[in-house]
């Protein structure tokens, strides 16, 4: 027969003690840290739903403070737009008062000086940098300021007045995410809200016989449009129209080149790929050193002018008493203006309605995912006080089970 140690109880009543007190250790730690998941073998399923739960959270609230500064953004921008409206309402008004009548050639005169005063700062707001130190109109050319002023004299005005307003800015390309693989674009370029015309550019290069070489490119207001080797000009024209590009294009009946015109009032840009020449080819463009500079080939015929153009237009036919050039083509060019500043205020309306709905979407699905996170994460506290006192009872069961298990040993007979 064999004999059975002394031992063998205390080991065996250790190992349950301890066991316990593992339990309890690992109850009061959920609680004191409120995660329920302390390793990945406590739930190794949950753990791995958790880890995509903080993953999507991460990401909706980026896209959360990106759809706050898109819409803050928006808000500056349709305040500027705002007032850039106003000034060229109080233009309108002047223009009409000056195009009157009983007025004489100094009257005149003073009405137009006060719209050289307006026209500069209408080109101030254009300038204008937002509450990032960026510009607001100069596309991703957010360090340059988009226009420049060029001053002169004209007839009747008697001293420098503004004679131009240059663009050289870029298209809109600034863009933030508000959601996987969802952009919103932040900015309107210079060269769309302040225009007033559509454009029209002619080439005078005849492109009867023109073929493309080879595999090339060329950009139009920043959509690509790509070429095949041997395409013709009418080839060409098809894929242009075909394109997202807002311009139509044809083969003009006089000149035999390539003609762009405008489906709405915006400076079109237009560049070849840099492995291309195919505008510069046809006429359309030139090299140029300075690229913020309108780079039209110096024979294209150009029409469609800016806002700027419009304002300079009708100052300079009161300056010269003109009241029937001012009260016609003047005023409607200022109505053009007016009317695409409309038109460019819906568009980034819709955009600031789009973010403002997406933010309210967003936030209702981060309470939505937080919910499921600290469902699989997050401890339940009445149920982890309940198993909390229930495993502290059972414990001091067992402390007092074991003291009563276990038989006296020498020391206790030594006390």
């Amino acid at each position: 027969m064999r004999r059975i140690s002394s031992d063998m109880p205390h080991m065996d009543m250790q190992y349950r003690l301890r066991r316990q007190e593992e339990g309890l250790a690992k109850v009061e730690a959920q609680l004191g840290s409120g995660i329920r998941i302390q390793e990945l073998r406590d739930d190794p399923l949950a753990a791995a739903h958790a880890v995509r739960y903080e993953s999507y959270l991460a990401r909706l609230n980026r896209y959360e403070k990106n759809t706050q500064y898109a819409i803050g953004h928006y808000d500056y921008m349709d305040g500027l737009l705002a007032e850039y409206n106003d000034i060229l309402q109080r233009i309108r008004e002047l223009s009409v008062q000056g195009a009157h009548g009983i007025n004489g050639p100094e009257e005149s005169k003073y009405i137009a000086t006060e719209i050289n005063e307006l026209l500069k700062e209408l080109v101030d707001i254009a300038n204008k940098t937002g509450p990032d130190g960026k510009q607001l109109f100069g596309g991703d050319k957010a360090v340059t300021e988009p226009f420049r002023i060029v001053e002169g004299t004209v007839e009747g005005g008697g001293e420098s007045v503004v004679v131009g307003v240059e663009y050289r800015g870029a298209g809109a390309n600034r863009r933030t995410e508000i959601g996987d693989g969802a952009y919103t674009t932040l900015d309107i370029g210079g060269g769309e809200v302040f225009w007033a015309e559509k454009m029209n550019i002619v080439s005078r290069f005849d492109a009867t016989d023109y073929r493309v070489n080879e595999e090339s490119a060329f950009f139009i207001d920043g959509v690509e449009i790509k070429l095949s080797a041997g395409d013709t000009l009418h080839g060409i024209v098809a894929k242009i129209n075909e394109s997202t590009a807002p311009v139509k294009a044809y083969v003009d009946p006089e000149t035999h080149g390539l003609a762009l015109n405008g489906t709405n009032a915006h400076l079109i840009r237009v560049e070849d790929r840099q492995d291309s020449r195919v505008l510069q080819d046809l006429g359309i463009i030139q090299a140029v050193n300075d690229p913020s500079a309108p780079n039209w080939h110096e024979t294209a015929l150009v029409s469609g002018g800016s806002a700027f153009d419009m304002v300079i237009r009708v100052r300079d036919a009161l300056y010269r008493h003109d009241q029937e050039f001012a009260g016609s083509q003047g005023i409607g060019g200022i109505d053009l203006a007016l009317s695409n500043v409309s038109f460019r205020r819906s568009i980034e309306g819709d955009r600031r309605q789009r973010s403002a709905i997406t933010w309210e979407r967003i936030n209702n699905e981060m309470i939505n995912v937080t919910k499921s996170l600290g469902m699989e994460k997050y401890v339940d506290y009445h149920d982890a006080a309940t198993d909390l006192a229930m495993m502290d009872f059972a414990y001091r069961a067992a402390l007092q089970t074991t003291a009563k298990i276990i038989p006296p040993t020498l020391l206790d007979f030594l006390r």
